[in-house]
């Protein structure tokens, strides 16, 4: 106990038992199969177990990997995303999540024979649904207008060819804390990614950036700031003191961005005169 990180989690494809639906997030088969959502499996977490924290797989890996697996092409965006997350457990006691999700290059060929083979049964399947009567072909091939025709091209705009497009999956790398240093925790992330992808290896193996923070680096006293040597550069974080407001390491800014001012003035004055409020996002 009194450790900066308890563990470090690698969540993403299990290539052994391919593509699984992911039941959570409710029937998507008629959705082209790139957008789809597939389970995802915690690879790999390090060390195996903490006494004090002991180590919840299901809620971790369905909290890393929210969306589940997604895929995409060379054609889609595939920027890096973080996000933080709680676990509180039946006692009342917290710990903290965050994750950083990227995109890597798949390559197995079986996963990628899958996705095509998938393809082929959802065009298959979208012919017969969308296909026009016979006593209508006549009249769609003479206007070159018919509403099936241009909705099977868009639905297929969003399509994968084994032989011409690179499959990518989604993948995420996570800290798990005692208390919610965000800003740090992001940077330890990001420059771990930064690591993985640079042309360039980092100065020490990556395995002893993995030991350092879950090891080596302690929870800062209260009311003291800790410094720590990143992959790249120090990272900081405070801890406040008994006598402040508890730790909040978010971005105040970022709620105005997302709900507006006069959305935060109503949630502040619900707050205030103690009404219920339900925040629900995808």
């Amino acid at each position: 106990p009194g450790r900066f990180a308890d563990y470090f989690v690698i969540c993403g494809l299990d290539t052994e038992t391919g593509l699984e639906p992911d039941e959570l997030s409710g029937e998507n088969f008629e959705q082209t199969p790139l957008r789809r959502t597939f389970k995802s499996k915690v690879l790999a977490r390090y060390p195996e177990n903490v006494d004090w924290n002991p180590f919840d797989q299901d809620a971790v890996g369905m909290l890393c990997m929210p969306k589940g697996l997604a895929f995409k092409t060379q054609a889609d965006s595939r920027e890096p995303q973080f996000h933080s997350f709680i676990i509180t457990r039946e006692d009342g006691s917290r710990t903290f999540g965050f994750s950083l999700t990227f995109f890597e290059e798949v390559t197995s060929k079986q996963i990628c024979s899958a996705m095509q083979t998938l393809y082929h049964m959802h065009n298959a399947e979208y012919d017969i649904l969308h296909t026009p009567p016979t006593n209508d072909k006549e009249s769609c091939s003479s206007t070159g207008d018919c509403n099936g025709t241009s909705v099977s091209k868009l639905q297929r705009f969003n399509s994968y060819d084994i032989s011409r497009d690179t499959l990518y999956v989604s993948k995420c790398i996570c800290l798990i804390t005692p208390m919610s240093f965000m800003k740090a925790c992001k940077k330890v992330l990001e420059q771990l990614h930064q690591a993985v992808t640079s042309p360039q290896p980092p100065p020490l193996p990556l395995e002893s950036y993995i030991y350092n923070i879950l090891y080596e680096v302690p929870l800062p006293p209260a009311g003291r700031s800790l410094k720590f040597s990143g992959v790249y550069g120090p990272i900081v974080c405070q801890r406040p003191s008994t006598s402040e407001l508890p730790l909040f390491d978010f971005p105040v800014k970022e709620v105005f961005e997302l709900l507006g001012v006069e959305n935060v003035v109503q949630l502040f004055t619900c707050a205030l005169l103690e009404f219920q409020i339900l925040l629900y996002s995808q």
